[in-house]
C-alpha cells in the first residue's frame, strides 16, 4: 500500500471544499458499485489502504492528485470524470432527461442517474437490467440505505444470502451494509427506480 498523508478532520474544511470532497467521494463510490467492485478490491487495485479509500468515498479525506489518478485508472475513467461539476441546485426543480448522467456497466446494466443531491445524501436512479445481467456478480456491502421499486419485469435481490423475488410494483428496502446482490434471471428486460441514501 502507498503511504498516504493523514487526512484533515472534517471541521478543517470550509463548506465549498467539503461539498467538493463529498461530490468526488460519491462519484468514486458510484463508479465502483456500477462495476461490481468491493471497497477492498478497488483499494487493492489502487494500492491504497481500504480505510483511506473509505474516508475518500465519504468525503472525509482530501485525496492527492496522484491518488485520484490511480483511482480513476482502476475504474477505467479519466481523473476529470471523478469531478462532478455542480451540487444540486434548489432552484432547479426539474432535471431533464438529456441532463441525466447515464452509466453503462461491464455487465450491460444501464444506470440513469436522475438526481444526486449530495447535501442531503440521496441519489435517485433508473436502472435497466438486460436478461441474465445484474449490478454485481458477487454480493457487496457499503454504507447507506436503499429503496428499490420494480417498474417492469421480475428482479431477484439477494440479501444476506436469501433471494427475494420482486415483480412489477413491488418495493424492497434494506441497509446497504447487508451483503446484497441484484440480478435479472429472466428472459425480459427489467426496469427499476432505485433510491440510495448515504446514511442508514
Amino acid at each position: 500500500m502507498t503511504s498516504e498523508p493523514v487526512p484533515k478532520e472534517p471541521e478543517a474544511f470550509d463548506a465549498t471544499t467539503a461539498n467538493t470532497l463529498s461530490a468526488i467521494g460519491n462519484r468514486i463510490r458510484e463508479l465502483r458499485q456500477a462495476r461490481g467492485l468491493t471497497l477492498q478490491a478497488l483499494a487493492e487495485a489502487c494500492a491504497l489502504s481500504q480505510s483511506m479509500l473509505s474516508l475518500v468515498e465519504r468525503g472525509r479525506a482530501s485525496p492527492s492528485i496522484g491518488s485520484l489518478i490511480v483511482i480513476a485508472n482502476a475504474l477505467g475513467v479519466q481523473m476529470s470524470d471523478l469531478i462532478v461539476e455542480h451540487p444540486a441546485d434548489d432552484s432547479k426543480f426539474i432535471v431533464r432527461r438529456d441532463d441525466q448522467r447515464v452509466i453503462k456497466t461491464a455487465a450491460n446494466v444501464i444506470r440513469r442517474l436522475m438526481r444526486e443531491d449530495r447535501l442531503r445524501g440521496i441519489s435517485i436512479a433508473m436502472n435497466e437490467y438486460q436478461p441474465n445481467t445484474g449490478a454485481n456478480a458477487d454480493p457487496i456491502k457499503h454504507d447507506g440505505y436503499e429503496y428499490g421499486i420494480v417498474l417492469e419485469g421480475t428482479l431477484t435481490v439477494e440479501i444476506n444470502g436469501a433471494a427475494h423475488i420482486l415483480n412489477e410494483g413491488d418495493l424492497i428496502s434494506y441497509s446497504s451494509r447487508r451483503p446484497h446482490r441484484i440480478w435479472n434471471h429472466g428472459t425480459a428486460k427489467v426496469r427499476t427506480l432505485w433510491i440510495n441514501l448515504q446514511q442508514d
